[in-house]
């Protein structure tokens, strides 16, 4: 039977226009249930920190819980296949890192690729490192330590949180900048004892790990890995005054399952963008030494992309690889 132009017309209609409901529908009633945010780190690092901060201000905003999900292993791959493999529906959520940028590089056979597997959801923080060293090292400034590292080649050990560690390629993005030759040295457990003992002489730490030693004046700061100083530390300046365009942040931010609705996603970047805005929240991070950074999700997307070229650049100049 043919149907009437007009009516043929009005059902057409009807029918583009159906797809639309279940995302608006979905959006208004997301979320449901409970959110999972899985961070690839043990609990009390910065990533576990951070995300636990973030999940009680979402959990109060949105009347849900949100639950972190710690998956320690493989240095975040662990934590990032599950996320990659869930359903793309919103409720589980990756607290990604630079090491989700280094990994790129890093691993030879990943099961997933990080950029393409994954949808930007939000920019949360970024966290410097402190250049810090014994007391007992004779240099009190960055340029006195540029100058004894290049007349004692070797000599210095430099503590690493592993192989690739975002402490690790700190390091090695100062050595290449600055010509010196530093003796990595990788911790699977904490390097703090051995550098308060003097065994190594050099480490680039996250803020939260070593700043109470720093302020107790049992390790000596030499510079921050940001470009401005950071409010936790404002004595202590920015390595790249002394050595131009340095940068080495950690940062933090939320991924999805790539194919999660993009209505869920930008509920859950507005809902995190005003969460990063509230005094109390800005707080909490400063007393660990971070410092949010919401962002668009197209800027996001650019600075992960961005993040893995440069230390995609660090790794493969160094010749670095798991073992």
């Amino acid at each position: 039977m043919k149907l009437p132009r007009r009516q043929f017309v009005r059902l057409a209609a009807a029918a583009v226009a159906i797809p639309a409901v279940p995302r608006i529908v979905q959006s208004a009633s997301y979320p449901a249930r409970p959110v999972r945010l899985v961070v690839g780190f043990p609990p009390g690092g910065l990533t576990d920190i951070l995300a636990r901060l973030l999940a009680q201000g979402l959990s109060e905003r949105l009347g849900q819980q949100f639950i972190v999900e710690d998956q320690p292993g493989a240095g975040t791959n662990l934590a990032t296949e599950t996320v990659v493999k869930a359903t793309p529906d919103g409720y589980t959520i990756l607290v990604a890192t630079s090491s989700n940028a280094i990994n790129a590089t890093l691993y030879d056979k990943l099961k997933f690729n990080f950029i393409h597997d994954t949808a930007p959801v939000a920019s949360i923080a970024s966290t410097p490192l402190i250049m810090e060293v014994n007391p007992s090292f004779p240099a009190n400034t960055v340029p006195e330590f540029i100058a004894y590292a290049k007349t004692n080649p070797d000599k210095i050990n430099m503590a690493t949180a592993g192989i690739g560690s975002s402490v690790h390629l700190a390091g090695e993005l100062f050595m290449a900048m600055t010509e010196v030759h530093l003796v990595p040295v990788h911790y699977r457990n904490s390097y703090v004892p051995d550098m308060l003992a003097g065994q190594v002489q050099l480490v680039f730490s996250p803020i939260p790990t070593t700043i109470e030693q720093v302020r107790a004046g049992k390790l000596r700061a030499l510079a921050v890995t940001s470009k401005t100083r950071s409010p936790a530390l404002p004595d202590v300046p920015p390595l790249a005054e002394y050595v131009p365009n340095y940068e080495a942040n950690v940062w933090n931010g939320l991924v999805a399952p790539r194919n999660t609705p993009a209505d869920i996603i930008d509920k859950l970047h507005s809902e995190i963008d005003a969460a990063l805005s509230d005094p109390k929240m800005m707080g909490r991070f400063a007393e660990v030494g971070s410092t949010p950074k919401p962002t668009t999700l197209a800027e996001f997307g650019k600075f992960i992309a961005e993040d893995t070229d440069k230390w995609g650049k660090i790794i493969r100049a160094a010749h670095i690889k798991v073992e």
